[in-house]
């Protein structure tokens, strides 16, 4: 009675156990059966613990999830960041051409000064003197011409009539010549000195920014002089001499040639980056692509112009410079999450078929866009690229498709949480 009540599968059957035998001989012979009992407990507790099972033996779950972002054909503009420094754009060492001393300056170091305004004085007196030491020795040639002038003519009229030899009418045309010759002479040395005069006030030769000055009212300074009394630089605009890397400049001109691109890497914008990670202001344009690759780099110096109203840019700074190169009219680009390697080192990437399965796909990518890689090939606008659940997702498994970043759905009934 107490054995069919224990070993019944109806839980609320009631469980009899024998009396308590109270002599030697019974306690003797309860033990074994007390042994019985467990033994018969823990068949009962797995027959109990078999009914929450499914018939089939195996857990019910469901397809993975995974979440998927459905790749776009878009125009994408190609930007290449590249060092590069701040170089003036025109820069003149102001030296003097008369040698003198410096009786005056006439600027303010660090100001900005005009093509032609007037920098230092040198003393003038010498050369005011030998200017007019010139202008007189114009005035006694042009008077000796005169005096020649007229004596070659009336010979002239004598030397018809035999009043006077030839020898005589040719030596009096022969002074004339002599005098218009001594005439230019005076004339040009007077120039000369007139220039020498003029250089006396040292001048900008180009508008810009003056530096320090070398020298100091009362140095002496000698024409052509090494020594540079102070340098102007212009600085509105600037250049910003850049290097690129000769073999990414070809394939960029190679695309550009078969037409996958537009543009032209030799005139394209330009924007700046600041040595403290601010953004310039104001957009510049690549001008010149050097024709001569350095042998010890690999690199081809580009330079920029830059607008530089407000004199922020200043020669040697270093700066970062994003060169919009040219344009993709229909890139595709794939999210970096989305592309791993395989053992052989190729770029792969998971996408999810027609018919709601996996595929795996390799691809060939040339770059980066923002968090981006730009695919060439392996990948087409409308598929449906995995990034999220990849380690869910096996090549040919079917799996469950949900917009990457949605919040997961709740888990079902007898499925994998």
């Amino acid at each position: 009675m107490w054995v069919r009540g224990f070993l019944t599968t109806d839980p609320m059957a009631p469980l009899t156990f024998p009396p308590p035998d109270k002599t030697l001989a019974g306690r003797l012979i309860s033990r074994p059966a007390l042994a019985s009992y467990g033994i018969a407990l823990v068949l009962g507790l797995a027959v109990l613990s078999g009914c929450g099972k499914h018939p089939s033996g195996m857990p019910n779950y469901g397809p993975p999830e995974v979440g998927v972002v459905t790749l776009q054909a878009q125009p994408v503009d190609l930007t290449t960041e590249l060092p590069g420094r701040t170089v003036s754009y025109m820069i003149s060492d102001v030296r003097p051409q008369v040698s003198g001393v410096i009786k005056a300056r006439l600027f303010t170091e660090g100001a900005d000064v005009r093509a032609g305004q007037p920098l230092y004085q040198i003393d003038p007196a010498p050369f005011k003197a030998a200017y007019d030491s010139q202008v007189a020795a114009v005035a006694k040639a042009e008077a000796n011409l005169a005096t020649v002038k007229l004596k070659a003519e009336r010979y002239a009229d004598l030397v018809k009539l035999n009043a006077v030899s030839k020898q005589d009418y040719n030596d009096a045309v022969a002074a004339a010549g002599q005098g218009q010759a001594d005439v230019a002479s005076a004339k040009a040395a007077l120039e000369t000195a007139r220039i020498n005069l003029a250089y006396t006030r040292v001048t900008s030769p180009i508008s810009g920014r003056a530096g320090p000055t070398a020298v100091t009212p009362g140095a002496l300074v000698t024409a052509d002089q090494t020594t540079a009394l102070t340098t102007v630089q212009t600085l509105n605009p600037i250049y910003v001499d850049l290097s690129q890397s000769s073999a990414e400049l070809l394939k960029l001109r190679q695309d550009m040639a078969s037409g996958s691109l537009g543009g032209s890497a030799d005139r394209a914008r330009v924007k700046l980056i600041l040595e403290d990670g601010t953004a310039y202001p104001l957009d510049g344009e690549l001008k010149v692509a050097d024709v001569t690759v350095d042998p010890t780099t690999g690199a081809v110096k580009l330079r920029a112009v830059f607008p530089n109203p407000r004199g922020v840019l200043l020669p040697g700074m270093f700066v970062r410079a994003v060169v919009n190169e040219a344009s993709a009219p229909a890139a595709v680009l794939a999210p970096q999450a989305g592309i791993t390697r395989n053992a052989q080192g190729q770029a792969t990437a998971l996408v999810v078929n027609a018919q709601g399965k996996v595929e795996q796909r390799i691809v060939v990518t040339s770059r980066t866009v923002g968090p981006n890689w730009l695919v060439t090939s392996g990948l087409n606008a409308g598929d449906r690229l995995i990034v999220e659940g990849l380690q869910r997702a096996k090549p040919g498994m079917p799996v469950k498709v949900v917009a990457a970043g949605s919040k997961p759905a709740a888990p079902a009934m007898g499925a994998r949480p």
